[in-house]
């Protein structure tokens, strides 16, 4: 069994010039992939790449709360009902100093779509930066009635780990697990159980150390991959197999 990428932005203008060429290196390397929504035009961009091989998820990022009103939460409602979306993302909180939205904001078009992947028995794709304990009250309240979920590009440390089992969470890491200075992260990944435990890209950022200040894009996976792979002393072929089945199992994805 081949690897995935669980997260990437293949709609992204990054990859205006070549897209159909990067998806065709993708599918080359990979399974499939899952292109990630953030906004609704994104959103609306990721579901019509859908293909054999490509999923999607739909979802508004916290930098633009302002679209999660009513007719936002229709257009994703919609969405997410077309073949082959298969989750709720990106959403989530993000606190760091340059996203202006305000904290209030963020949070109520976080529980609209937290309250949306219930309906829709979808797991959602978790973004978190710098609001830990806001995003962990919020969902804490959801605890049981959320269909799966991924913490996604993790960067916290094993306490927070505990934290997104707990709420059923699988622990995906991206290109930064890579990077000389991230031993802490590698710390926190020692604690997700193998059976929580996912890669992805998030291309096109977070290109991995060995192809590190290129464009990221799904193939790279691979390079994450065989870190975890000896963070968790398996053999990549091994890793792959564990985190493509967790990642089967999520999205229901046959």
């Amino acid at each position: 069994m081949g690897l995935v990428d669980t997260h990437c932005h293949l709609q992204d203008r990054a990859f205006d010039e070549d897209r159909e060429a990067v998806i065709a290196r993708a599918l080359d390397a990979l399974e499939w992939v899952v292109v990630i929504g953030d906004s609704l035009a994104s959103s609306e961009a990721a579901a019509a790449l859908t293909r054999e091989g490509v999923f999607a998820a739909v979802g508004v990022h916290p930098y633009h709360p302002e679209q999660v009103d009513d007719a936002g939460v229709a257009v994703l409602r919609e969405l997410a009902k077309r073949p082959g979306v298969v989750a709720i993302g990106e959403i989530g909180l993000d606190y760091y100093k340059h996203n202006n939205a305000p904290r209030d904001a963020q949070q109520e078009a976080f529980r609209r779509q937290l309250d949306l992947a219930v309906e829709l028995i979808l797991p959602v794709v978790i973004h978190n930066r710098d609001s830990h304990e806001d995003l962990a009250a919020i969902l804490d309240a959801y605890a049981g009635r959320l269909p799966g979920g991924i913490m996604h590009c993790f960067a916290g440390d094993a306490a927070f780990v505990e934290r997104c089992l707990q709420w059923g969470f699988h622990v995906s890491f991206a290109g930064n697990l890579t990077f000389p200075k991230a031993g802490a992260v590698r710390e926190a990944a020692r604690a997700v159980p193998l059976n929580r435990l996912l890669v992805e890209t998030d291309s096109p950022y977070l290109a991995p150390q060995p192809v590190r200040g290129k464009r990221c894009e799904p193939a790279y996976v691979a390079h994450t991959a065989a870190t975890l792979a000896e963070v968790f002393g398996l053999a990549p072929e091994d890793l792959a197999s564990r985190t493509t089945e967790n990642a089967r199992e999520l999205f229901r994805i046959s």
